[in-house]
């Protein structure tokens, strides 16, 4: 389905643990997305960038919270 194809699994690093883990990217919400996702191991505040060109989805991460 559309739905399904605009959803993409990343994995990202957390910037404070470094423990890797997964989040999911939905397209539809832009080419440029900036979000705060707590790390799901050390729930400290991660500053996710997401940029979208074509198929091409590359995340990057920092210590944060500030979004």
């Amino acid at each position: 389905s559309a739905i399904i194809a605009m959803l993409d699994e990343k994995r990202i690093q957390c910037p404070y643990c470094w423990e890797y883990f997964e989040i999911t990217v939905d397209a539809s919400e832009g080419d440029s997305q900036d979000f705060v996702y707590d790390c799901e191991v050390c729930c400290r505040p991660i500053d996710v960038h997401v940029s979208i060109q074509g198929e091409n989805v590359k995340v990057r991460t920092k210590q944060g919270g500030s979004v």
